[in-house]
């Protein structure tokens, strides 16, 4: 939001410099980002006459100019300018002055006469360019006759003026526009507004409702739809006046109709659009939604085709525009529009700013929409605009205003009590001084009792809805720098990680220990993505939650699954030919109760993995093993053992992202804690990769249920273990952990442990048997072991491993 110093000033009257009142605006809460001077580099540029012109003598293009610039005596100017003549008055820069355009002026010589100025072009002035004739952006240029001499150039070219740049914030949304500045200032200065008196003459005997119908169908994205109508349209040129304001605004002027639209938009906040009358089909308005499929052709000749949630203002047939976004090209006022329908409305903000970003399209409307307007200011708008065009002879105003008001706003009221405020601030502030500043910002008070009152809300203040909302108005009005600095006290509390995210980083530092790298991704997927890791059709994975507004048309849903992230990021790799990888993540999943969403989502921490290619770094001295299904399995174990999960048991199963045969599931009970596997083949040729894959998912939640959380030291055995292999013959069916769970079961009270070191299958072994062979452990703490002792552990072992699986003891 930018406006000029002077359109203020046509309201209120106020003596600041434009710097001191940024400054009080600033501290005032309403903050001010630029002051932009448009007379900077002119302090020096006035305006003088040619008296007398000859040519230079030593020059063929060269001429000597003297210049009465107001002064006792003419000043000599040379110049090269060639469209210059005797009795023109032209802007001159005096010596000293530096140009916009950079230009130092200095006392100099041309062709051995003296130069002590210079006569400007509009370019070096930094005029607009665009509203000069190709004569005046050539040369010198030429000021009317009648130009007074000697006067600063800035006052004669309109360029007396600054312009305050708003950097305001998104709940000031009356701010955006010149009346709500004006009753800031009104509060800061104690001076009185001089608001514009609005009335229009309905000097035409049709009636505006006779004309145009208007309607709400979508009544929850329109509180107000307004319009009035006028006859008679001459299209031209605005006043150079309101030109000049809507500058200061940064708005271009394009003809009478639609600048008094804008300067209705910037003066009071309330945005406008016209529309060509005879172009609207049936004579109907309606706010309406979009249908999905429909054509939305806006005024910057773009096509756009409706997803079915747009608001739109649509005639008979088809939409007429993008509600207080962009109007429709086909019904814009052009030289040839005789009859107008003019339109003020209240639009909901969020909707207006999701379809201003989804279009790419964002106006000086649809910010205004977005912050929210007041409700009650259509009908004044459009009144204003009327009055406006009748003041340049433009129009006739027909009867009456077509108002489609469903639901008139209930005013917000709010009860407060000083203490509540001053306990709030850190202030004394007296209730009356409270009082003078809520009733100064536009908001009616009343007395309720001894200290305590009723306040009711005004229009334009969508912002202000609970106590704590009076106390910023009283605070910011009051002064900042008059609250006096506390330093805050309370009980000091130590802060400290929470026994998570402590859990997450012995995880990733285990992780990261084992040499797998940690990856950051976000946290969308995609259908594709599903349907390439293979999960199942009808898997709550699937119904994942669609972002609104996402990033890329790649990624529109919150994953489920933390694989299709780390799948990503594999296949990112393997197109960089990076083919070595060990990744994990530590990230949150989200997972809906129902969809659409009636709450939040289910937000679950999940670990993955993924290696694949060589085992070790190349290198001279190391081998080219590729990782395998132990390699991952190994890292899982470590990392259990880190974090005191023990007596877990893993046997086969079964994931739709992993190898069926290779899918390793680790297990507390009943409950799975890991999954680890193989890289599903379709899975592989659906992401394009044509090496082994290895895969791990936990869910963190079930880790931590199962870590371990006591622990006991015992001092190193004093005594010796003894040591026995024993070697069996089960049929290949038989998983190796079941064995190891019948070993540990009847090992007796001095057995330590059992491990597996050897496999074997081929000659001398039966088909379709297998040969296992593992090494246990006793140890005593009170004495060492006699070979009876162990012999007797190992032949219960060896009885209870031949009644569970028929196992023969391998000679």
């Amino acid at each position: 939001m930018q406006v000029s110093i002077k359109w203020l000033k046509d309201y209120i009257d106020f003596d600041w410099s434009a710097e001191e009142l940024a400054d009080r605006f600033t501290m005032a809460g309403v903050p001010v980002e630029n002051v932009i001077r448009a007379d900077e580099g002119l302090d020096k540029v006035v305006t003088g006459r040619i008296e007398r012109l000859e040519k230079h003598p030593d020059s063929d293009h060269l001429q000597i100019c003297q210049m009465n610039v107001g002064e006792k005596e003419l000043i000599q100017i040379i110049t090269g300018a060639q469209n210059v003549a005797e009795g023109q008055v032209v802007p001159v820069a005096m010596v000293g002055a530096h140009l916009p355009n950079g230009l130092h002026i200095k006392k100099g010589k041309l062709r051995g006469l003296p130069s002590n100025g210079m006569l400007c072009s509009a370019g070096e002035l930094h005029l607009d360019l665009t509203k000069l004739t190709e004569e005046e952006k050539d040369g010198i240029y030429i000021l009317p006759a009648d130009t007074p001499v000697g006067v600063p150039a800035k006052d004669v070219l309109g360029l007396d003026d600054v312009v305050l740049e708003f950097e305001l914030t998104a709940n000031r949304g009356d701010c955006f526009s010149v009346l709500g500045l004006v009753r800031e200032i009104a509060v800061l200065t104690g001076n009185k507004p001089k608001w514009p008196a609005i009335a229009c003459n309905e000097d035409d005997a049709a009636k505006a409702a006779d004309m145009i119908s208007i309607g709400i169908e979508a009544r929850d994205l329109c509180d107000r739809f307004s319009t009035r109508v006028i006859k008679n349209v001459k299209i031209g040129p605005s006043p150079e006046w309101m030109q000049q304001r809507l500058e200061g605004a940064g708005i271009r002027a394009i003809n009478n109709v639609v600048d008094v639209t804008n300067f209705v938009m910037i003066e009071l906040g309330q945005p406008m659009h016209a529309y060509d009358y005879d172009e609207i089909t049936g004579h109907t308005l309606t706010a309406r939604l979009a249908k999905e499929g429909e054509n939305l052709h806006t005024l910057d000749d773009s096509s756009r085709l409706a997803k079915g949630t747009e608001l739109v203002i649509a005639d008979a047939e088809h939409p007429a525009g993008l509600a207080g976004i962009m109007g429709g090209l086909e019904t814009e006022v052009t030289e040839k529009t005789t009859t107008v329908v003019l339109e003020a409305a209240s639009f909901n903000g969020p909707s207006i700013r999701r379809t201003a970003r989804a279009c790419g399209l964002h106006s000086e409307a649809s910010g205004r929409f977005e912050r929210g307007v007041d409700v009650t200011n259509t009908p004044r708008a459009l009144d204003r605009a009327c009055q406006l065009l009748q003041d340049m002879g433009a129009c006739t105003v027909t009867q009456g205003i077509v108002d489609c008001y469903p639901e008139p706003k209930q005013p917000v009221t709010i009860d407060y009590t000083t203490d509540e405020i001053n306990r709030r601030l850190g202030t004394e502030i007296p209730g009356e001084e409270m009082v003078k500043i809520l009733t100064e910002l536009g908001f009616t008070v009343e007395a309720k009792g001894e200290e305590t009152y009723h306040v009711t809300v005004p229009s334009w203040r969508n912002d202000c809805t609970y106590m704590e909302d009076l106390s910023e108005e009283v605070a910011r009005i009051y002064g900042f720098d008059k609250i006096a600095s506390t330093t805050p006290f309370g009980r000091m509390v130590q802060g400290k990680q929470s026994a998570k995210q402590n859990f997450v980083d012995k995880i990733k530092h285990t992780l990261a220990s084992l040499g797998m790298t940690e990856e950051l991704s976000f946290a969308f997927t995609s259908t594709d993505l599903f349907d390439k890791l293979l999960v199942p059709a009808d898997s709550p994975l699937r119904q994942a939650i669609p972002i609104l507004n996402p990033l890329t048309d790649e990624a529109p849903l919150v994953r489920t699954c933390l694989l299709t992230s780390i799948m990503e990021n594999a296949v990112r790799n393997f197109s960089r030919k990076n083919n070595d990888i060990k990744l994990f993540d530590v990230a949150p999943v989200f997972l809906p109760h129902a969809l659409p969403l009636t709450e939040l989502p289910e937000e679950r921490l999940m670990v993955a993995g993924l290696i694949t290619g060589r085992r070790e770094e190349v290198g001279w001295n190391q081998g080219n093993e590729m990782v395998d299904f132990f390699d991952m399995k190994g890292i899982v174990e470590e990392l259990f053992r880190v974090l005191g999960i023990s007596k877990y048991t893993v046997e086969a199963g079964e994931h739709f992202a992993m190898h069926p045969g290779k899918t390793a599931l680790f297990k507390k009970g009943r409950e799975v804690i890991a999954a680890v596997g193989e890289l599903h083949p379709q899975a592989a040729v659906n992401f394009g990769i044509k090496q082994k894959v290895y895969l791990f998912e936990m869910d963190l939640e079930v880790l931590m249920k199962y870590t371990g959380k006591s622990f006991h030291f015992e001092s190193l055995p004093k005594y010796p273990a003894t040591a026995r292999d024993l070697a069996i013959v089960v049929d290949e069916s038989v998983a190796s952990a079941d064995i190891e769970r019948v070993i540990a079961k009847n090992g007796g009270k001095h057995f330590k442990g059992v491990t597996l070191f050897d496999v074997y299958t081929g000659e001398h072994v039966a088909k379709g048997k297998k040969s296992l062979a593992f090494n246990l452990q006793f140890q005593s703490k009170d004495k060492t072991l006699t070979d009876d002792e162990a012999d007797a552990a190992f032949k219960n072992i060896l009885q209870a491993v031949e009644k569970h699986f028929d196992a023969e003891l391998r000679a």
